[in-house]
């Protein structure tokens, strides 16, 4: 066990800005009216570069491992640290650089300027 003082306020606030981030990136795809689908990022209308897609190009993805990232803190033992670093590695390889191929195909130079102007999570 990792147990450390605060945990269960710590752990909410870091789930609760996870949570933010990650309803901040669907609305920012709702306003531009786009797909918030992840297996159909063929779909997508728009490259969307607003709001939180300002500071990173998955805040859906990075809202999900903040609340992994408080998850793990709320339960505060060793072996859930390797379940949110296998989450990245996972979503980095299998859904993120699909989804950026796709839109790197559909929109070659707005995604590539993007790209090289905003961080994929931080």
């Amino acid at each position: 066990a990792l147990d450390f003082p605060a945990r269960a306020p710590v752990a909410a606030m870091l789930a609760v800005t996870g949570l933010a981030i990650a309803i901040a990136g669907v609305l920012a795809f709702r306003h531009s009216k786009t797909t918030v689908d992840p297996l159909h990022p063929d779909r997508a209308s728009a490259l969307v570069q607003g709001g939180v897609y300002q500071l990173t190009r998955n805040p859906m993805y990075l809202g999900m491992a903040f609340i992994l990232v408080g998850w793990a803190a709320y339960l505060s033992h060793a072996f859930t640290l390797p379940i949110v670093a296998l989450f990245a590695v996972f979503i980095d390889r299998f859904q993120i650089a699909p989804e950026e191929r796709a839109l790197a195909s559909k929109f070659p130079e707005a995604f590539e300027a993007y790209r090289r102007k905003v961080r994929r999570w931080l």
